[in-house]
């Protein structure tokens, strides 16, 4: 098996799953139980806790565990909105974000926010003067992927941080970071974002585990009210084993030698299906990890189809909005015969060089066999 949809999820760590195990099977206590073994389960997390905030470059305490990428951008969008609706109603962010980003913002803008969907240019990238020309004194929100799940474009976050400030000091800046986490090198303490979203699952972590970093001084409203886990910020009984197994995925991580690993299958995959007849390049594709690829004329399934019965596992965009057309590759107004005819091919850091030239042979026959 070559897998090669690692942006859509990762395989958990050996790291991850012993302790997943270990929390399920010896320290399974409630870590909100005052005994010795609920505070033993209560130390576990903290230690994870700081694993995550290392990997983050954060403060321990401004890291609050989540259910996922999802919920922490839901959290980020309707809390930043409910503390500063009072003092402004206009929002900015993109047409190529997540839906986690796009639909809560639907949901705002049915509610009387007037949203601001910036577009991007023919790669997917959206430049810190586009989004300069569209703040206003009173912007209360802006939210900007970091990298693009489809596209593997960068944006420029820090950029983007410092024209907020200078012409919307009133607003809040959120950053899905779920691509970026581990990939793309920042730290939170020194970004200047106020709220960060990242997820566990997409750096071998486990699925149903997720951080929102919210930095230091800031009274974001909860999303989750109850038993007041979390600070009172995200109340809930934690999913202690996703959260161990996230800390032991960071704490194992090695980002620099990761991601130089990850450009190199890129650069690699990127100069051998540059030889597939017909084939086209999609967006920018800065980050490591993301190349994405169109052969118009045919259809994403049937490639995809074609591939997996060699064993190989790619995707049509987002794995969230199969059956679809990608919004994001509209919103580039790419012609329809290249969208409907896109795979992403994403790497992780167990890939190898043997699977890129066996993608490009098989990609090959794919063409072979569909165009009959």
């Amino acid at each position: 098996m070559i897998y090669l949809d690692n942006s859509a999820t990762t395989k958990p760590s050996a790291a991850c799953v012993a302790a997943m195990e270990r929390m399920l099977t010896e320290q399974w206590a409630n870590p909100s139980s005052v005994h010795r073994l609920g505070i033993d389960a209560e130390a576990c997390m903290q230690t994870a806790r700081q694993q995550a905030a290392h990997a983050l470059g954060a403060e321990p305490e401004r890291v609050f565990f989540t259910s996922g990428g999802t919920e922490a951008d839901n959290w980020a969008i309707f809390s930043a909105a409910e503390r500063l609706g009072k003092r402004g109603r206009h929002i900015v962010t993109t047409a190529v974000e997540h839906h986690a980003v796009l639909h809560p913002m639907q949901k705002l803008a049915a509610r009387g926010f007037e949203v601001t969907f910036l577009q991007p240019d023919a790669e997917g990238y959206i430049s810190a003067e586009a989004l300069g020309q569209a703040l206003r004194p009173d912007t209360i929100l802006v939210s900007v992927m970091m990298v693009n799940n489809e596209t593997g474009a960068v944006m420029p976050i820090s950029e983007m941080i410092r024209q907020t400030r200078r012409l919307s000091p009133l607003a809040l800046f959120h950053t899905d970071a779920v691509q970026g986490f581990l990939k793309i090198p920042f730290r939170a303490k020194t970004l200047g974002a106020d709220l960060i979203s990242v997820s566990a699952h997409k750096i071998h972590g486990a699925k149903g585990t997720g951080a929102l970093y919210i930095r230091p001084g800031l009274p974001l409203p909860p999303l989750i009210h109850g038993g007041g886990q979390e600070r009172d910020f995200r109340s809930g009984t934690e999913n202690l084993p996703g959260i161990c197994g996230f800390g032991a995925a960071c704490a194992e991580a090695d980002m620099a030698r990761e991601a130089a690993h990850m450009t190199q299958l890129r650069d690699l995959a990127r100069s051998l299906l540059s030889g597939v007849p017909g084939l086209v390049f999609i967006g920018k594709q800065d980050a490591p990890h993301i190349v994405n690829v169109s052969l118009p004329g045919l259809r994403s399934q049937g490639i995809i189809n074609c591939l997996q019965a060699e064993g190989i596992y790619v995707s049509a965009g987002s794995a969230c909005s199969r059956g679809h057309r990608s919004h994001v590759l509209e919103a580039m107004r790419l012609p329809p015969a290249v969208i409907d005819g896109s795979v992403r091919i994403s790497f992780s850091r167990e890939n190898t060089e043997e699977d890129v030239f066996a993608l490009r042979d098989a990609l090959v026959r794919a063409k072979s066999t569909l165009k009959g």
